[in-house]
This record gives structure tokens, sequence and C-alpha cells, in this order.
């Protein structure tokens, strides 16, 4: 069992000798194999919940933990793909996807058969000896996907990875990461800025407040998708044209906007 757990957690940052809480009593639960996304205002706390997973940062109050044990530090059993693609560019597609499994002395024979079906499963058949450089933007994103994956992690954090490509790479990786998810699931935290990327793609959607971030609601995209059969539909743009997604999407901005409002005198 995969899941990452959230038990009543807060983080305070502290700043020329003064507190300033980031998150207060947070609980939530990925599921083993689900599919959660994060959204909220700017400074919320949305990569604070993602860091703390991947055990890069660390509760003030509370308990994570992945697969029942608290967090303490990094771990294969989780990847991590930024926004930001952070391949080495001194090294080709193929020894990028491969390098993790070098780390874990993984025999040479073993690493080719799985990197060759990640190129294969990422779509990126014949660029094995380019460097990221040679490559655009949602091809090195498919890069680092494909690295992340082929560690065959029960756990992948997602920090907007799809937030510094153009509109139409990021529909393109959005699609991609779908029919990724329906062939090799995985238990995923998303985190993202993008209302429509979130109902899109998750299972369920984390609503936080604005700073100190605190669960605002939960919403439970999954039960409408199997209601409403949003599978039958191969483009992105056509789930979203769909009643029951655009009556999920103008939820949550209502609830988003709600922590816009300025405060009255």
């Amino acid at each position: 069992m995969s899941n990452i757990v959230f038990e009543r957690v807060s983080r305070q940052f502290q700043r020329d000798g003064l507190q300033f809480p980031a998150l207060e009593d947070v609980s939530f639960e990925v599921r083993d194999r689900e599919f959660v996304a994060i959204v909220g205002p700017s400074g919320c706390g949305k990569t604070t919940c993602l860091r703390m997973a991947a055990g890069l940062e660390f509760p003030s109050n509370g308990n994570v933990r992945v697969a029942g044990q608290t967090v303490t530090r990094p771990g294969p059993d989780r990847s991590v793909v930024f926004q930001q693609f952070a391949l080495f560019p001194w090294k080709t597609v193929y020894q990028n996807i491969e390098f993790g499994l070098r780390g874990k002395g993984m025999a040479q024979a073993q690493r080719r058969e799985r990197v060759t079906r990640h190129i294969e499963l990422m779509g990126l058949q014949g660029y094995d000896s380019a460097y990221p450089h040679q490559l655009s933007g949602g091809m090195q994103q498919r890069v680092a996907i494909a690295r992340s994956y082929v560690l065959d992690p029960g756990v992948l954090l997602m920090d907007e990875p799809f937030g510094a490509l153009d509109a139409q790479t990021r529909t393109v990786m959005q699609e991609e990461l779908i029919r990724l998810s329906r062939v090799n699931p995985r238990t995923v935290l998303f985190i993202t800025h993008a209302v429509d990327e979130a109902v899109y793609l998750a299972d369920r959607v984390v609503v936080l407040t604005r700073r100190p971030g605190r669960i605002r609601e939960i919403v439970d995209v999954a039960a409408v998708r199997r209601t409403e059969n949003w599978d039958r539909h191969e483009r992105i743009e056509e789930v979203m044209e769909q009643p029951s997604f655009v009556h999920l999407r103008t939820g949550i901005w209502r609830l988003l906007r709600e922590q816009q409002q300025p405060a009255r005198l």
C-alpha cells in the first residue's frame, strides 16, 4: 500500500526572529494508486505539502506518513517531478533516464530493458542520444517523467510539472499523463495553480485556504468522472465541454475566490 497520510500537519517558518505559519492543522489521505491534486492561493503551502511528503521538509506539528511509515528523509519509494525539468545537460535522454537505475546498482541488461520500455511509453523513440538542449520543453518534461517512472516508485510527487510549458504543449502533456496513469498507475500528489488541470487529472482535489493553508474542501472528481463517463472522450477539450466538468470547475473557482476577498473593516 503506497498511500500518503497527512495527520494534523502544521508548518511554521522563521524569518527575522518571527514565526510565519504556512500550514495549519491539515489532514487528508492520498489512497493507494489515487491521483490527488492540491490547489489554493499563492503562498498557501501547496508545495510545502509536497516537499514534506518527499522528505525535503518536515512538519512543525503533526505527522506525514507514506506506506504507514513516518517520513524522515527522501527515499526510493518516492519520485519527484519539478516544474523545472532538472535534467543533466551533459547526459543524453537515455543516460538521464538510466541515471537512477545505475545508482541502484541494477545490471546493465536490466537497465537497458527498463529504460527502452519507458522511452517507448513516453513517446521518446529516436531521441535516445539527444541532449536536453536539443529537445522542446514538452520533450524534456517527458524525459523527467520517464526518469521518475523508470524507478518504479510507489509514490509520484509532481510540483507544477507543466507550469513552464506553453498552453498547447501543456494540454498534450496532460493527455499523456492521463494515458500513462491508466497504463502504469501510481499514487500521485500533484500541485497546480490551474483549476482545469486539477479537475481533468485528479481523482480528488484538495482546496486550501490562503495562508496559513487549511483545508477548505476536498472535491470528489472520480465519482463524477465515472458517472458521466468522461473516459469516452479522447481529448481534453471534449471533457472540458461537459456540463459536469464545468460544474466542478466553477465550484472550485468559487472556493478559491472566497480566499481573495479583502477583509471587511
